[in-house]
């Protein structure tokens, strides 16, 4: 068998792999190893692949910001800022219809400006805001579909450690990605909060009780308490755009921060140290391994020069580029059902990038890689909501068993059509994505 064929098998074979409930990161470095192996026709130069590769991945000095970030969110979590934000935004809107929804949203914003990961945006809004959702009476669909969707906002608003990946495999800056990812991260929460004005209107009993308007004077004390959150989001992501710090710098600074004031805020003790620095460790190798396990498959699939047959092949066919882009955005939709957002990332840019860098948008190429990273950003998270497989559908189902998941799918539904339509939005009118960059 030749290469292009081997590499074009190699994907139902990852994908039976992961049917199988094989980790990803080991499916991809096994298939990496062995294809490579195949292709060379000898072990010799695989064991010199093997020795250098660990190596030559982890060197990078980009990915140290991966266990920064994490640590930021386990001290976030810690420090209680993810009850301020809900209660702040309860105090000042959760007296009107789909109020108390919209707050959640509205927090799972907050908290994603301070920690990177969607799984953990999820799990720890879903831990303070599910319990008052289903207190003032919300279906139980719609709330753990609105908190799987609000979820996602921790890797559309940076920082996000997804796309600090896509940077590296992409070669572009960090910081001018992290600028372009927030005003679609706004749309993003700012869609999903009309979202639920909708459905409540639409179906009012989902939306439970209102509960009572709160003196301005209360409303006005919850907002103080999430002035460091705000603090913090501008000192790292302002420090990094400006220059002030690099992108590793502002990880390690926001880390610092949210670690003093979870230690301020009552916290943070020895116990609860070491278990932010455990939980980081165990989810930064699982991060590690995954992208050992791209690198080595990707090293096969260069080896096969299917990347670069496949961009031949499509710029052969006379597609006008837009049709390539969708073509492209409908497979992550559908793939994102299946794998995780990291995995996919890890996976398919080094073969879908080469092959939209030689379209005609027209636009810069800068702006352009951007422009696409924030894309495919974007689709990916619409997979972690997406039935039958996203997995912030089943991090919020974990929390609330007696909600059945027929009920959560019915939920996230018109989410993800809100997402669709944003993702319509950004391909029309790149100028969204890039606002930001060109002022």
């Amino acid at each position: 068998m030749d290469a292009l064929s081997l590499a074009a098998w190699s994907f139902p074979a990852l994908l039976l792999l992961i049917i199988l409930r094989v980790p990803i990161g080991l499916s991809m470095l096994t298939l990496g190893l062995v294809g490579s192996w195949l292709v060379y026709g000898s072990v010799a130069p695989l064991l010199n692949q093997m020795k250098t590769l660990a190596y030559g991945t982890f060197s990078s000095h980009s990915l140290s910001i991966v266990p920064l970030f994490l640590l930021m969110g386990q001290f976030a979590s810690l420090g209680g800022m993810s009850q301020a934000l809900f209660k702040a935004g309860e105090a000042l809107i959760g007296h009107r219809k789909g109020g108390v929804g919209m707050a959640a949203i509205g927090a799972c914003a907050g908290f994603g400006s301070i920690c990177g990961s969607s799984l953990a945006t999820a799990a720890t809004m879903g831990q303070v805001a599910l319990p008052e959702l289903r207190k003032v009476g919300y279906d139980g669909g719609l709330a753990s579909g609105l908190l799987a969707a609000g979820g996602t906002l921790g890797i559309l608003i940076p920082p996000s450690i997804v796309l600090v990946i896509y940077a590296i495999l992409a070669e572009q800056n960090i910081a001018k990605l992290f600028a372009a990812a927030f005003v679609p991260g706004i749309l993003a929460a700012l869609g999903y909060m009309l979202v639920i004005g909708i459905v409540v209107r639409l179906y009012p009993q989902w939306g439970g009780r209102q509960i009572a308007p709160l003196p301005w004077s209360e409303r006005i004390r919850a907002q103080r308490d999430v002035w460091p959150v705000v603090v913090i989001f501008v000192t790292v992501i302002g420090g990094i755009y400006t220059g002030i710090f690099t992108p590793t710098e502002g990880a390690a600074v926001g880390a610092v921060a949210t670690g003093l004031l979870a230690w301020w805020k009552g916290g943070l003790n020895r116990e609860k140290l070491l278990r932010a620095f455990e939980a980081t460790a165990s989810g930064t190798g699982m991060v590690f391994m995954i992208v050992l396990g791209a690198a080595a498959y990707n090293t096969f699939l260069a080896l096969s020069q299917l990347p670069q047959e496949l961009a031949t092949w499509v710029g052969g066919l006379g597609l006008s580029p837009y049709a390539v882009l969708w073509a492209i955005i409908v497979f992550y939709l559908i793939f994102g059902c299946v794998m995780d957002s990291l995995s996919m990332i890890l996976l398919t840019i080094p073969i879908f990038f080469p092959m939209v860098s030689g379209l005609d948008f027209g636009l810069p190429p800068e702006e352009m890689a951007i422009w696409f990273g924030i894309l495919v950003l974007i689709v990916v998270e619409v997979g972690l909501i997406t039935p039958p497989v996203g997995m912030n559908l089943f991090v919020i189902q974990s929390m609330a068993p007696d909600i059945p998941i027929r009920s959560t799918y019915r939920g996230v539904l018109p989410f993800v059509a809100s997402d669709l339509l944003r993702v319509g939005l950004l391909v029309a009118f790149p100028s969204i994505t890039l606002f930001v960059l060109r002022l």
